[in-house]
Parts: C-alpha cells; structure tokens; sequence
C-alpha cells in the first residue's frame, strides 16, 4: 500500500529534486488545471504506460481530491515498483489550499465529466419542467437521461460522453494534447 504525504512535504521533495510527481487524472483534467511538475498518467491507461522513474527517487502520485488515487493505491504501487511511493493526501485540492503554485489553462474546455454532469442535469430539468408546464410526455426525457445514466454506470460507456467528445471544443482541445 501506498503512504500518505502531505502537499507541503510533497513540494520540499520536488524543491529539492528527490521525486516524481504523478497526474493520475485524466488528460483533459490535466490540461485545464496541474501542478506545474507533474506528469501526466491517467489511471485509464495505467496498465499499458510506462512511468519514467529516476534513479529510484520516490514516486508522488495526486489526483484532483485525494480520492481515485486512495482507491487505486494497490494499482499504483505496483507500477512505481521498488520505488518509494506516496499518495499526496487531499490531491490537488489540498495543494491549493495549501498555497502550492497550480497552472491553469482556462482556454481548455471543462472535463468531460463535468460536461456530462452539467448536459444531463440540464436535460432531466427541461424535460421535467416541460412534463409540467406543457405536456406529461415531456417526462419521458428525464426518464431517458435517467437510464442512459444508469447504463453509463453499469457498462462503463457513457453515450453522452462520446456525443460530447465529438463537439467542436473538445476535438480543438485533443488536438492541442496530441500537437504537445
């Protein structure tokens, strides 16, 4: 299992060049909002990545709230190795309240999952303020959303998400990720 480090104790080891620091969320995550020195290193593509490690510095790995990377830590012990690892406690949330430097790139779109949290919160409401307002079949959109969630949760593959990752800003925006 990996140990916790607080985000002051994560910066003193990067200051002093003795570790590397891991994004685990996903590239589009990484793109609007990191830590200057991390790389980037999706938990979604974990398995067939390689993690450059130096020399056997210790391995940082943070994602926005402490969460995903608790939840994965067997995963990722596994692939920092014999290397020293550690989870940075709180993520990236805690990094800026601890008043860590932070890049943001406000020209990137939000995360896709945010994208599909605001379109699918947006169409449950329509439909039913349309099911009260103008007729009761307007209902069955909220009910549409509703199980489109629920498969989403169920399978993994969220519609949705695929729709909205074909959107002009979110094509622009990969095509920035993969031109760096």
């Amino acid at each position: 299992m990996l140990k916790s480090i607080t985000p002051e104790d994560a910066a003193r080891l990067l200051r002093e060049g003795g570790a590397t620091l891991v994004d685990v969320r996903e590239p589009d995550e990484h793109a609007r909002e990191r830590i200057p020195e991390a790389q980037n290193l999706p938990l979604s593509k974990l398995e067939e990545a390689e993690l450059a490690l130096h020399g056997g510095r210790p391995v940082l790995f943070h994602c926005r709230s402490g969460a995903r990377t608790q939840g994965n830590a067997a995963r990722l012990a596994a692939k920092a190795g014999l290397a020293e690892a550690y989870v940075v406690e709180g993520g990236l949330e805690a990094w800026k309240r601890a008043g860590l430097p932070v890049a943001e790139d406000r020209r990137q779109p939000l995360e896709l999952m945010r994208q599909v949290q605001i379109a699918a919160g947006s169409l449950v409401l329509l439909g039913m303020v349309l099911g009260t307002a103008v007729a009761p079949a307007f209902y069955a959109l909220s009910a549409f959303v509703g199980a489109g969630l629920v498969f989403a949760g169920v399978t993994g593959t969220c519609g949705m998400a695929r729709l909205l990752r074909l959107m002009p800003w979110n094509r622009a925006a990969a095509a920035r990720s993969a031109a760096a």
